[in-house]
């Protein structure tokens, strides 16, 4: 039964966009920060592989139509910059140090806890990407010798991890700012995290959005430089 619906081309994006739109459901119903409709879309979709023993390498290669809008959809997050660009120009200079900042830290972090567990070479630039997009993290992390899999699961981790716990943080914090919000989300928790900065407000939207794309060129030079 399994083999017969993953060779249907349609079955595994269906089951994804279903998936997502029952997370959503569920989210505007009871309105929790556990009811993330990624973190419940996930769940639904890794049940239904397991009950119906479909093997991932099928899902994933009948889910590539999905997986060839994830560029574009990270792209069209400049809507949002390019709708506060005014605004956004006079905090350039703190949105960059915060960025910069947040990078460095997440990175070193990552790099010593690594080390202080003995994890090897591959593992550890498997996690080192964490905190940037999929687009860009899972190349990084294979051009330097990690495993692309590994990358893609643990930035799926960290964004649905910030999109949780990020307006917690923020009230326990008392960090009320947009612009710190926004550059806190996009830095820590990319894309995902940047959905809750847009809930937010539309300034710590656009912000966050800024954030991520400055956080992901970051890493990039510094992936090139070191690695």
């Amino acid at each position: 039964m399994g083999e017969l619906l993953a060779g249907c081309g349609y079955f595994c994006v269906v089951l994804t966009i279903g998936a997502f739109g029952l997370g959503r459901l569920c989210r505007r119903k009871w309105k929790l920060a556990i009811f993330d409709p990624i973190l419940i879309g996930a769940a639904l979709v890794m049940l239904a592989l397991w009950a119906l023993d479909i093997p991932v390498e099928r899902y994933q290669q009948a889910c590539q139509p999905l997986s060839y809008l994830m560029t574009p959809a990270t792209i069209c997050l400049a809507i949002a910059f390019y709708e506060r660009l005014r605004e956004l120009r006079r905090h350039l200079p703190a949105v960059l140090i915060g960025v910069l900042g947040g990078t460095l830290s997440s990175l070193l972090s990552v790099w010593l806890i690594c080390k202080g567990l003995g994890l090897s070479q591959t593992l550890t630039l498997s996690l080192l990407p964490k905190s940037i997009t999929s687009a860009i993290g899972v190349v990084l992390s294979e051009q330097a010798g990690g495993v692309g899999a590994l990358t893609t699961a643990v930035i799926i981790i960290t964004g649905v991890v910030g999109n949780l716990a990020g307006p917690l943080l923020c009230r326990a914090f008392r960090l009320d700012d947009p612009i710190s919000q926004g550059v806190a989300f996009g830095t820590a928790s990319h894309v995902i995290g940047t959905s809750k900065a847009m809930e937010l407000s539309p300034l710590a939207g656009a912000v966050s959005s800024l954030s991520l794309t400055l956080a992901g060129l970051i890493t990039s030079v510094l992936f090139s430089f070191l690695f």
